[in-house]
Formats: C-alpha cells, structure tokens, sequence
C-alpha cells in the first residue's frame, strides 16, 4: 500500500484527519470528566494517570489542527468531538456509580417496614424523632453507595410513597455500615496494606 498517496490525499485531509481529531477529543474529554470526577470523590490516585492519557492525546489532536489551521473541518471536528467527550465521561461515571451518597428521608407515616428493609440489607440507619409544620414525622438518615440509590428510592416509594427525601454526595465516610461488597478502585488500598504486612 502506498501511504505517501494516502497521507496526500483529499480522502486523507477532508475524511480520515476529522475523524481522528473527533475521536481523539472524545478520548481526552471523557477523560478530563473522570478524572475531575475520581478527584471530587477522593479517588486520587488514578487522577494523575488519567490526566496524563488527557493531555497526550489533546496534543495529539491540537496538533494536527495547527498543521492545517486553514481547514474549518477540523475545527467542527475539535468542538463536535469535545461536546460528545463531555456526554460520554458523564455516561461512563454514571455506569461506574462510583462513591457513597447520604439519603435524608422525612416521613409523617409509620416508617418501620422501612427501616426493617434498610437494616435487612445491611444499611445503617439512623433514625431522628422531629417536628413538621402540621404534626410530629420521622427523619431517617441513611448512607448508601451511589449504585444502590435505585434500589433504596424504589423501597422508599414502596413503603412510603408520600415520604420527602433528599439524596447528597460525600466526600469520604468511614465507620459506617454498608452490604458487604468492595469497589474495584478500592483493590489497590487493600493490596498496599497487604504488602506493608508482609514487609514488617
């Protein structure tokens, strides 16, 4: 195959240079919206990593656009790509469900078979007598991992459908109670703890 033909040619420039410049600032902003993502929920270690996959393939891009500054088709290629980079990082974080999350639920109706689901689950909850503005009500605090939110709204709306709630991010947690399952990010902890116990 003759690659100088094909670097020189129109199918090159006006086809296959767009297309690379698109998919590569899909990359690189997918990526840029999960490491502000991992940062925020205090997954630092994977930040630097993925910034450095950013900004090397942003270069990768920017370059050819500044070889061919006189082509407007890069330059839709460039924002078309950053637009489609920034839906795609928040689509892959909300399959990763990554993080824990507060859930304030408020309800004026008998809320135990509710707190008897959360508790089966292995949920903590913390349960606080109050006062609304027409009669006494409950509020329910509950810390919940960002992938079970789901499932604990489809509880509140089955045992409590008038329930108020609210659902917050935290930044970090600890001592609390949760179903027993352990987050892929969180392996390289685990195994550093392993290693610093065997060299002692």
């Amino acid at each position: 195959m003759d690659w100088s033909a094909l670097l020189s040619s129109d199918l090159f420039s006006w086809v296959i240079v767009p297309l690379l410049i698109f998919f590569a600032r899909v990359c690189d902003v997918s990526l840029g919206t999960l490491r502000i993502i991992f940062i925020s929920r205090g997954i630092r270690y994977l930040a630097p990593v993925i910034g450095f996959f950013e900004v090397l393939i942003w270069l990768l891009a920017i370059g050819q656009i500044f070889q061919h500054l006189t082509n407007a088709l890069y330059y839709v290629a460039y924002a078309g790509g950053f637009a489609s980079g920034t839906f795609v990082g928040m689509y892959i974080e909300g399959k990763l469900s990554i993080g824990t999350v507060i859930m304030r639920i408020i309800t004026k109706h008998d809320a135990s078979r509710l707190i008897e689901f959360l508790k089966a689950q292995g949920y903590g909850v913390t349960i606080v007598d109050a006062q609304g503005m027409e009669k006494p009500v409950k509020l329910i605090f509950t810390t919940i991992r960002r992938r079970d939110i789901g499932r604990v709204r489809e509880a509140v709306k089955l045992y409590n459908p008038t329930a108020f709630y609210t659902i917050e991010d935290i930044r970090f947690a600890a001592e609390g109670m949760f179903p027993p399952h352990e987050e892929w990010y969180q392996r390289p902890y685990r195994d550093l703890i392993r290693v610093r116990r065997k060299g002692k």
